[in-house]
């Protein structure tokens, strides 16, 4: 068992910058592939970014490349989302999820493939 917990939830005007946490507690974190997801008010969960296991390979939505960055510790346990030059179409709920039995470099950046879910954490950019 895998428990997630984001944090670094918070109002920040068009053009700022976040950082978001995502703390793991259980099992050997460092075998799990992680990604964060977003949802936005009547829209679908949608795929952000993913890392593999070591952090060497990570992908990315096109609507966030360029401006966002997925990095992980695995001596802390923790994943993390930097979001800079945010727009208001950013707004959502943000929420990482962690996947076992992945292969070495492997990112996976589909919803249902995902064992373990934080509670997510609200993200709101003011235009």
């Amino acid at each position: 068992q895998v428990q997630l917990v984001e944090s670094g939830a918070g109002l920040v005007q068009a053009g700022g910058s976040l950082r978001l946490s995502c703390a793991a507690s259980g099992r050997a974190f460092s075998g799990y592939a992680v990604g964060w997801f977003r949802q936005a008010p009547g829209k679908e969960r949608e795929f952000v970014a993913g890392i593999s296991r070591s952090g060497a390979s990570t992908s990315y939505a096109d609507s966030v490349k360029g401006r966002f960055t997925i990095s992980r510790d695995n001596a802390k346990n923790t994943v993390y989302l930097q979001m800079n030059s945010l727009k208001p179409e950013d707004t959502a709920v943000y929420y990482c999820a962690a996947k076992g039995t992945v292969l070495r470099g492997q990112v996976v950046q589909v919803t249902y493939e995902y064992d373990y879910w934080g509670q997510g954490t609200q993200v709101t950019v003011s235009s």
